[in-house]
């Protein structure tokens, strides 16, 4: 075969190279959810992030609220949101007229263009210190639950709350997950809800924690996905490479210890900061690179868990941008894939693009580009 002059050589592999990457960012960004926090006062536009999400071709996006500028500015994309009633309208949600009306407001109007599917009702209520949002958290989602079924949108929205890991007393081995003895009460009834609604448990898991906790006895190779011996669960002979697998076991069998099997667990947020402060050990760039950069790479396989193997992990990564007004220690600020210009924080393979101001990108654009250059391209091959 005769070899392309150098000019027409150099061209095809320009034009392999931006296909190609077009190819892998859009492969790798299937199936991964993400959190969009707005704790900050420098973010993109919604109309903006539109693009920046389109561009890497994630799909699912988890939000604290039901911000209507979001809602509005995603309308007729592909992308299914799940929405949050936040904390602080628990108590009002307890009253099936107040859940009605809210539901009225916040998802009716936009269901119709943009993809909701799931309402978080409160997060991370059951490891706080109000006794009474711990009380009211399963008679606000059973009341919600209810209205969405008297408005007839059951079958495309279903109700559930996301935990923190701390509902758990013990967590390793797996197989010994257990949930705290003073939250059963609480546990108990909310997995009878999931099992009678087909909802799945969420948790928000976070390796890095316990790596920070423990660093002189936490492999550093185990919570980021890196080759390393792992660890065997002495109950269950089963093989553990990564800490988040054993983490989502460990919740699987309390679930199972209180009756049920018949519950999805969902990771309803995880993450690796790129900063934090002094003792933050092990918050960097580098490491938040690995952990998520190798947990979507597990992700594209499509596997499950050690426990659950053909259940394929469900993950919500957080966060999409660095949020600059979060209290808390310097990590909280820094968990996002990208800082409030688009610009990465690390690269971990998935491709994004967010436009200017003044800057409207569109498939149409993309058409008349591919128009232009295409020939372009070719009549310097063949010339």
């Amino acid at each position: 075969m005769a070899t392309p002059p150098p000019r027409r050589r150099l061209l095809l592999l320009l034009l392999l190279f931006v296909f190609s990457d077009s190819l892998v960012s859009t492969a790798r960004g299937q199936g991964v959810g993400i959190n969009y926090g707005q704790i900050a006062n420098n973010l993109p536009a919604p109309s903006r992030v539109v693009h920046l999400l389109n561009s890497l071709n994630i799909t699912r996006v988890k939000l604290y609220d039901a911000d209507p500028i979001v809602l509005s500015a995603f309308a007729s994309s592909p992308v299914e949101f799940v929405i949050g009633l936040g904390n602080e309208h628990l108590q009002q949600m307890t009253d099936p007229s107040l859940a009605q009306a809210w539901i009225q407001t916040h998802v009716q109007p936009y269901i119709s263009r943009t993809k909701i599917n799931c309402i978080t009702v409160g997060n991370e209520i059951l490891t706080g210190n109000d006794s009474q949002l711990i009380s009211n958290l399963l008679p606000a989602m059973e009341t919600v639950s209810g209205a969405l079924v008297n408005l007839g949108l059951s079958d495309k929205i279903y109700v559930t709350t996301a935990h923190s890991y701390g509902v758990l007393s013990n967590s390793f081995p797996p197989s010994s997950g257990i949930f705290r003895q003073d939250l059963v009460p609480y546990i108990q009834p909310i997995l009878e809800f999931h099992a009678r609604t087909k909802s799945p448990f969420l948790i928000n898991a976070y390796p890095f924690f316990a790596y920070k906790d423990n660093p002189g006895e936490v492999s550093l190779d185990y919570v980021l996905f890196r080759p390393n011996a792992g660890s065997i669960d002495p109950v269950t002979n089963l093989h553990y490479d990564n800490m988040l697998y054993a983490q989502i076991d460990a919740v699987y069998s309390a679930i199972r210890l209180l009756g049920h099997t018949d519950i999805q667990v969902k990771v309803s947020e995880t993450g690796w900061p790129s900063k934090g402060d002094v003792n933050e050990v092990g918050a960097t760039p580098e490491n938040a690179q690995l952990y998520n950069g190798n947990l979507i790479n597990r992700i594209a396989l499509n596997e499950g868990t050690p426990a659950k193997p053909s259940v394929p992990i469900d993950v919500f990564f957080f966060a999409l941008f660095n949020e600059d007004l979060k209290p808390g220690p310097a990590s909280e600020r820094n968990y996002g894939l990208y800082y409030p210009d688009g610009t990465p924080v690390y690269n971990i393979g998935l491709q994004g693009f967010l436009p200017r101001m003044s800057y409207s990108f569109s498939a149409k654009n993309v058409i008349l580009l591919f128009n232009f250059f295409v020939p372009v391209a070719l009549f310097i091959c063949l010339s």
